[in-house]
Parts: structure tokens; sequence; C-alpha cells
């Protein structure tokens, strides 16, 4: 004999041909204490407007999460600008063309950064203003690292080549002093 043949099934549930068993009351058992109706027989339009209010809600949160990313960058790539140091070589030039190209192309998509947050009860215009501030605070980041490096025309004689070279502002001497 196969196992499980020719016994009765032990665990069986006989379910109601009518649909009227989803109300306690039609079944003829009470309702558990402190058990209320009510509360589980929430309107369709109440369910789908908190539903839709947790969407922009949770919308409005990603949306300055990312407006407030380049922050991270900034400090980043700030940090990595200053060990590259205040002379020319490939490290520093790299550095400072990293610098100003990451802000410039986060510029150039800002629109397809906010787009998936995008939503009539959710305001982007805020976070997208902070998010080009921040990206023009690391554009002039790398701005003020070129000017560092001396890669920026700043002097007429940068410009005409008959003009006497701008003064080195910077002196460096040291060791005693001997009369």
């Amino acid at each position: 004999m196969e196992k499980g043949k020719g016994l009765a099934r032990r665990w069986a549930v006989e379910f109601a041909e009518s649909s009227a068993l989803s109300s306690s009351s039609s079944s003829g058992i009470p309702d558990p204490l402190g058990y209320n109706i009510s509360l589980h027989d929430l309107d369709d339009s109440t369910v789908a407007r908190q539903k839709k209010d947790a969407e922009a809600a949770w919308k409005s949160q990603k949306a300055w999460e990312v407006a407030q990313a380049p922050f991270k960058n900034l400090m980043m790539m700030g940090f990595m600008m200053w060990m590259a140091g205040s002379t020319v070589h490939l490290f520093s030039i790299g550095i400072t063309f990293s610098a100003l190209w990451q802000p410039i192309s986060a510029l150039q998509g800002v629109g397809k950064v906010f787009e998936p947050y995008k939503d009539s009860r959710v305001d982007t215009i805020t976070p997208k203003l902070l998010f080009i501030a921040l990206n023009l605070a690391g554009l002039g980041l790398g701005v003020w690292k070129l000017n560092t490096l001396g890669l920026l025309p700043t002097h007429p004689s940068d410009w005409v080549s008959s003009l006497a070279p701008a003064l080195e502002v910077e002196y460096s001497g040291g060791g005693l002093l001997i009369n």
C-alpha cells in the first residue's frame, strides 16, 4: 500500500460554496476581542492616496540625496588636489582635468539625473538648484587649481610676448643670516 493512500485526510478543511463567510457575523463566530472590522475595510481611495503620498515622500527624499551627492565629490576632489601639490606634472594636471570635467558633465545631465523623481507632488526645483550650486563650486575649485598651477592667463604678458613677465610674488630664503 502506497504511503498516504487509503487513509482519510486528517487535516482537511472544507470550504463553503458561498462567499458569505467573509464576514464573521454571517458565520456565527464572534469577532476576537479588540478586532474592529471597520479598520480593515478601508476605502480603496484612501489606501491609494496613502500609497501615493508615501511614494512622493520617498521620491522627495531621494531627490535631496542626489542633490547633495556632489558635496562628497567636492570634498574628495579638494583633498586630491591638495595632495597633488602646486607643481605642474602629469598627476596634478590629470586631477585638475577631472575636477573640471566631472562638474561640467554633471551640469549637462541635470534633467536626466532628476527625471526618476519627477512628480506633481515632488518639488525638484530646490534640489536641482542645490545640485547646480554644488557642481559650480566644484568647477570653481578646478579653476582655482588651474590658477594655482599657473595655467590660467592672468597677466598681460601671457597674451602679448613683447611685455615683461609678471614678477614672482613668492620669495624663498633660508638658512642663517650672516652679517
